[in-house]
């Protein structure tokens, strides 16, 4: 998936301090003690402000947020609904 490469780097330059050798696509964050509540909250403003879109507090689940494979499907389908969404150019 090509949103987990930028995601991994984010998780692992903020909350691994660079060392994310045994972060696999789907360790779990809160399981593992990656990220806390206050991770989330980082996450999910790098994941708007990256990506351009907007996270409602419905979406905030460990389905979407709990490991980086989970978060790259999640982005997927939000960029993909945003810009199903935009006007085309004619």
């Amino acid at each position: 998936m090509v949103h987990v490469e930028a995601v991994r780097e984010f998780v692992v330059e903020n909350f691994l301090f660079g060392d994310g050798v045994n972060l696999k696509d789907d360790t779990s964050f809160l399981e593992s003690g990656i990220i806390d509540s206050t991770g989330i909250l980082e996450l999910i403003t790098f994941l708007e402000e990256t990506y351009g879109i907007q996270i409602e507090d419905e979406e905030l689940v460990p389905e979407n947020m709990d490991s980086l494979q989970n978060v790259a499907r999640f982005v997927a389908r939000k960029v993909g609904v945003s810009r199903a969404g935009e006007p085309q150019d004619s």
